[in-house]
């Protein structure tokens, strides 16, 4: 199996080495990096696997490739030849894909503590995971918390990139909070319960996909029966993520911030970004990737699918097309102003791509400007209230659990 040494940690009094799980699709001079968000795995990538090389053929345990035989690895990275020059001197059309398990979930190594987990150490294996591959450089995709982890990469190596796609991406932080209504409490209390793969695909199923495409009839059953079976298959495959493995990738989305000077760096690196969100995400707020997208204009495009969090796989063939097209514009040097200026339009297959996100300016008297106080310090407290609302939920779950191992056991008298 592929395994990747990223680094190592103080486990007691010896150190242990962290090692990433990843798979290698596809052949070409153009490479792809695809990292995945929170709790997921490195197969989650598949209609993207598919899309872009055309096979979900894994092509690690083929024939070792001239590069790694002539000893091009973490050592050798920095004087393996740029992938655009590969291209440019004719060395294939094709797409090479990598996709990892990150730390803390799937096959790759579980950390103890939540502090080995942060979206600048997680950026990090992805450098490394790149040195082991002998990639100079790569186009960096990646999904939810995936996409803070990329955005970091791009900030601290931005000669490693081609270009930076963001999906369902968000700032961390409070920006992690989905919207509070009556759903997503109970999602979050659902959530925080699941101990099977059952319970956890249902769950999952609820916040990846919009209502509308969970109840499309495939054959003679609907699409959720269809989803709920593949769930739980692959989350029984792989195991239920860990305790300390979700704590700490939770812990690297809620303290993940992006500085105006790590934008800066990517707004001035020379390479394009793509911000694909679907628009009914009740995971990753769409208006924070506007936001996003907006602070890094010229060099940002905006895609918005009817999808949710995982639109990915909801609108494959929209985001592959996305994809697909910052690659081509990378190879055709266009430049940022060409790619933001593109007039915002709805395609046939229903993508709103807007180059520009709108930002509206009003002129308020002191009425509005109290209301619009109001509002922004109710927004606030409804993301206090849901933080408040999971803690509880942990803590009855902790109280519980303490109370199980200190219960009195009940000994059978034993007759004299």
């Amino acid at each position: 199996m592929p395994y990747c040494e990223v680094g190592s940690y103080a486990d007691g009094d010896k150190w242990e080495g962290v090692r990433l799980f990843y798979r290698r699709y596809g052949r070409g001079a153009t490479k792809v990096l695809l990292i995945i968000g929170l709790a997921g795995t490195h197969d989650s990538w598949g209609p993207q696997i598919k899309g872009l090389t055309g096979s979900l053929e894994p092509a690690d345990d083929e024939a070792v490739r001239p590069d790694e035989e002539a000893g091009v690895g973490a050592a050798g990275a920095a004087e393996a030849a740029p992938a655009e020059a590969d291209e440019a001197a004719g060395g294939g059309d094709g797409i090479e894909v990598c996709c990892f398990d990150n730390r803390g979930v799937g096959r790759s190594s579980v950390l103890p503590n939540k502090s080995y987990y942060s979206t600048a150490i997680m950026a990090t294996d992805a450098l490394a995971l790149m040195d082991h591959l002998g990639w100079k450089k790569a186009h960096v995709f990646g999904h939810s918390m995936g996409a803070m982890i990329a955005c970091k990469l791009a900030a601290m190596a931005p000669h490693r990139l081609c270009s930076l796609a963001l999906l369902n991406v968000t700032g961390g932080g409070f920006q992690c909070f989905p919207k509070l209504d009556g759903q997503m409490l109970s999602l979050a209390f659902r959530f925080l319960r699941a101990k099977t793969p059952e319970e956890r695909a249902l769950v999952d199923l609820e916040t990846h996909y919009t209502k509308e495409y969970l109840e499309e009839t495939v054959g003679s059953v609907t699409r959720r029966m269809v989803l709920y079976q593949e769930y739980v298959k692959g989350i029984s495959s792989t195991g239920m993520q860990s305790n300390c493995g979700f704590e700490g990738q939770v812990n690297a989305c809620w303290t993940h911030n992006m500085t105006t000077k790590e934008l800066d760096t990517i707004r001035s690196a020379g390479f394009l970004v793509s911000v694909i969100h679907g628009r009914y995400d009740i995971i990753a707020q769409l208006c924070h990737a506007k936001r996003l997208a907006e602070r890094l204009l010229p060099v940002a495009r905006m895609v918005e699918l009817h999808g949710a969090h995982l639109v990915s796989h909801e609108r494959p063939d929209e985001v592959n097309n996305a994809l697909m097209d910052l690659i081509k514009a990378t190879k055709s040097a266009m430049k940022p102003e060409e790619w933001s200026a593109q007039p915002e339009n709805i395609s046939e297959t229903g993508a709103l791509i807007s180059a520009r996100p709108i930002t509206v300016t009003m002129q308020t008297d002191e009425g509005a400007n109290a209301a619009v106080a109001i509002y922004n310090l109710l927004g606030k407290l409804q993301l206090s209230f849901l933080y408040l609302i999971g803690v509880i939920v942990m803590g009855f779950e902790h109280m519980r659990n303490i109370v199980k191992v200190m219960k009195p056991v009940r000994v059978a008298a034993v007759e004299s």
